[in-house]
Order: structure tokens, then sequence, then C-alpha cells
């Protein structure tokens, strides 16, 4: 297994997080999603997977959840 870690922002609350988590766990190969929620900062979140994980389909999630992905 492999991890992933990403930077968002936007996020402000505990349900932003789940907002996340819920978009990027339907990724395939994604086992577990950890969201660290900085408010008016950059928000990590760590992505456990198999395989390769496709970067286009983890930046759209992000933006399905409503958030930006920190390049």
């Amino acid at each position: 297994m492999s991890a992933t870690v990403v930077h968002a922002t936007g996020l402000t609350c505990q349900h932003c997080a789940a907002s996340v988590t819920e978009e990027v766990q339907e990724i395939e190969n994604v086992n577990e999603v950890n969201v660290e929620v900085v408010k008016d900062g950059q928000s990590t979140i760590t992505i456990d997977h198999d395989g390769e994980l496709d970067d286009a389909k983890v930046e759209a999630a992000i933006a399905e959840a409503g958030y930006e992905l920190v390049k």
C-alpha cells in the first residue's frame, strides 16, 4: 500500500472533511482517506491506496466536494 499526500483550500470543518473523504474514496484503488482541516489555510489530505493513483481523478473529486487542490 502507498500513501499520497495532497493539500486543498476552503475546508473549515469536519463536514467539509467528510465531503472530501466521500468523494475521494470513490476513486479506484483508494483504501482510506484522512483529512486534517486547517481553517484559513491548506488542509492536508492523506490517501492510502494500492497501485497507481490518478492525480486528475483526485483533483476532480476534491473539486466535486467543492474545494480546490493546491498544486
